[in-house]
């Protein structure tokens, strides 16, 4: 990448679009580079890549023959920004990067992008364990996957608890152990930990799962059978048996991953379907010639743009941060197929194939992804209109002046005050928003166990603060139809006084005409008679049967869902807390040595300062600090 340039903000209020990008041609490269539109607001209207900017910036000097996006996208440019790169590779992969970053209104957008799980292999422990991995691949170990969703990992991962016996614990917990533990019991683990199967054994074990999780499943069969013959021969029925259970465990792993191709081993499959307006793209994950899962996506994009356009945009986008396989099969042929299969190959550092199959097996999964986008889009319509309808529906039963495009439910959660959480979900037009929901450990030392109005309080004073110094004070929304930072509408889960300490934080923070409504529960508790309370009206019902009251019992039933599933967290977490963490002075290494000759907390605390310098490691002053720490008289 070699530079970026600014174009100077347009001189007077009237100079925009056309004169401002004509202003700048005379200083741009022939070169390959990236492109932004920006807005008199300084946010980012479109970004684009080019071979040459100057060529391809010079084409928005004329809005004839421009499509709609883009001639609305000049129009309202009031600066440009340029990078200039060494090739146009380099430019598709910075573009796909900003577009994630900056979110542009006139691009292609890939929503709900959350990052797949991956099943983990560890290797920096003597007993490798099995678990699931989300984030950055930090952790030294073999990583498996992408998986299209955590069930489909936690399943995947139970199934190879049978057939292979790998821990799923933690090292603290397996460090701690003096007795195998209940998985063992019940033939999920080979129980390392005591001693019960060697290392060596164990590691036979962990690359019998390695192997099967890398393709080699009929070959780690046919061993298990074997096996199961041979202990069968010298009647040891026992273990002929645990290999039977292990069989049995893997044709189970195998009979629900559905499809499992014969001539594929690993590429990710995209099929686009176009219904309405809307766009589905789905995604199958191939990976050692097995099915790890699929997701639907619905990306954002204009309605002239068509399955082809949309589809080229989503892949520079859905790779950014991903692994890349060996094939990419797609349902529609793309612009600058070859570009992208270039880029992909640069990316990921082997070759990457990008094509359209025409006949064959990989015609007929291309075919059944392109089934399942039907569905899903089919779905997703009938679940927004729906959606939409109510939206429209309460806007007008609280006089809102349109239907409201983020709705923020506030709720608390604690048990006589103590572990206080507060939560907010957000819903639209697509539903709940999952990836938008927050959690509130209320910090404040000063509240009365209890004091729900003070919870509140906190929790918006916490999230209107932070919002304000992250988005800007609220404007009026443009014509985008998406979901933006503040919402339209605030409910809060109570009565007047829930209701006046939201309308307190909101005035002290200086936040107006941001709608808040309160909605009580009715008298003892009965759904179908909540009360609402909106400043400036008397308090109302709805009629129990209006599905605009449906709309907010769910809602109001999800934060509270929320509020407590955070709440049993955070209080869980506390009760899990390790005693000794408590203890002045003692690091993980003298926990762990704590840990290994007394096998329970518990015991640590019931040793006497004698029992407790016998521990290496542990010296005198350290003996007293621990004894002393669980002995209130300190003898």
């Amino acid at each position: 990448m070699d530079q970026e340039t600014r174009a100077p903000e347009a001189d007077r209020p009237s100079r925009r679009g056309v004169d401002v990008i004509a202003d700048v041609i005379k200083r741009l490269p022939n070169g390959p580079g990236v492109y932004r539109m920006i807005d008199a607001n300084g946010k980012a209207l479109y970004v684009g890549k080019a071979r040459s900017l100057k060529k391809r910036v010079q084409s928005y000097t004329r809005l004839a023959g421009q499509p709609g996006r883009i001639a609305r996208a000049i129009m309202a440019t009031a600066s440009m920004e340029f990078v200039s790169t060494r090739t146009e590779i380099e430019a598709l992969l910075l573009e796909a990067n900003l577009i994630k970053r900056l979110r542009p209104r006139f691009n292609v957008l890939l929503r709900d992008d959350k990052s797949f799980p991956y099943i983990l292999v560890t290797e920096d422990h003597p007993a490798p364990a099995i678990i699931k991995h989300r984030g950055a691949r930090s952790r030294k170990g073999t990583y498996f996957g992408p998986f299209a969703s955590a069930g489909a990992v936690g399943r995947t991962i139970n199934a190879l608890q049978r057939a292979f016996l790998l821990r799923t614990c933690s090292d603290s917990f397996y460090e701690s152990r003096t007795r195998p533990c209940l998985l063992y019991q019940i033939k999920r683990c080979a129980a390392p930990c005591t001693g019960v199967v060697s290392e060596a054994e164990y590691a036979e074990l962990v690359d019998e799962a390695k192997d099967f999780l890398s393709g080699r499943s009929q070959a780690v069969r046919t061993e298990m059978q074997a096996a199961m013959e041979i202990a069968a021969e010298r009647l040891d029925f026992e273990a002929a048996a645990v290999y039977r259970d292990r069989l049995a465990a893997l044709s189970h792993v195998q009979s629900h991953q559905g499809i499992n191709p014969q001539s594929l081993q690993e590429a990710d499959i995209f099929a686009c379907h176009q219904q309405g307006g809307a766009t589905c793209i789905q995604v199958f994950f191939f990976r050692t010639g097995q099915n790890w899962g699929n997701r639907a996506y619905f990306p954002r994009a204009d309605k002239d743009l068509d399955c082809a356009a949309v589809l080229g945009a989503f892949l520079a986008q859905f790779y950014d941060d991903k692994p890349v396989p060996r094939q990419v099969l797609l349902s529609h042929d793309i612009p600058e197929r070859d570009l992208l299969a270039e880029a992909l190959t640069e990316k990921s550092g082997s070759r990457v194939t990008v094509s359209v199959p025409q006949r064959g097996e990989k015609k007929d999964l291309v075919d059944h992804a392109l089934a399942n986008a039907r569905e899903a889009l089919g779905r997703q319509l009938a679940e927004s209109s729906s959606q939409k309808n109510l939206l429209a529906d309460l806007a007008k039963r609280l006089d809102l002046p349109e239907a409201p495009r983020r709705i923020e439910v506030y709720d608390n959660s604690h048990i006589m005050g103590t572990n206080p959480v507060g939560a907010m979900i957000v819903a639209g037009p697509e539903g709940f928003a999952k990836s938008q929901y927050r959690k509130f450990n209320i910090r404040s030392k000063d509240l009365t166990p209890g004091d729900d109005y003070g919870m509140m309080r906190e929790v918006l004073e916490r999230r209107f603060s932070r919002l304000l110094k992250e988005a800007g004070p609220r404007t009026d929304g443009d014509d985008d139809e998406t979901m933006g930072p503040w919402p339209d509408l605030l409910i809060v889960d109570g009565g007047k006084g829930q209701l006046s300490a939201a309308l307190q934080v909101l005035s002290e923070l200086d936040i107006a005409d941001l709608p808040v409504v309160g909605v009580a529960k009715g008298p003892e508790r009965d759904a179908g008679k909540e009360t609402f309370f909106v400043p400036g009206k008397a308090p109302f019902s709805l009629q129990p049967r209006d599905p605009v009251l449906y709309f907010v019992q769910r809602m109001r039933d999800e934060a509270h869902r929320f509020a407590i599933g955070s709440h049993r967290t955070r209080r869980k977490n506390d009760l899990a807390r390790n005693p000794l963490d408590e203890v002045a002075g003692i690091g993980p290494a003298r926990k762990r040595a704590l840990l290994r000759h007394f096998g329970t907390a518990k015991a640590v605390s019931r040793a006497s300062v004698d029992d407790l310098l016998a521990v290496q490691g542990i010296s005198a002053q350290t003996a007293r600090t621990i004894y002393d720490h669980f002995h209130e008289s300190g003898g």
